[in-house]
């Protein structure tokens, strides 16, 4: 199962640089990331030009309700199974 994007992200780095003017981010796009939290910043870069390209309309959602419960529910059903 191969998962495509609708969408072409390959150039998205030089398509950025005209919405930057920050020596660090333009380096950062240049010459990528050299440590974790570098790595962090240019996932946010990315995560921007998604928005301002209007490509996070198209991400999955998110799954809201299915195995979410609260910790008091979790107790509960503890006890309920050291019940029996």
């Amino acid at each position: 199962m191969t998962l495509s994007k609708p969408y072409d992200d390959s150039n998205w780095k030089e398509e950025y640089k005209s919405y930057t003017n920050s020596k660090r981010e333009l380096q950062l796009l240049e010459h990528g990331a050299n440590s974790l939290a570098q790595s962090w910043h240019l996932g946010s870069l990315y995560n921007n030009w998604k928005k301002i390209k209007g490509y996070d309309k198209l991400d999955p959602k998110e799954n809201k309700g299915q195995l979410q419960s609260s910790l008091q529910d979790f107790f509960k059903k503890q006890d309920n199974v050291s019940k029996s």
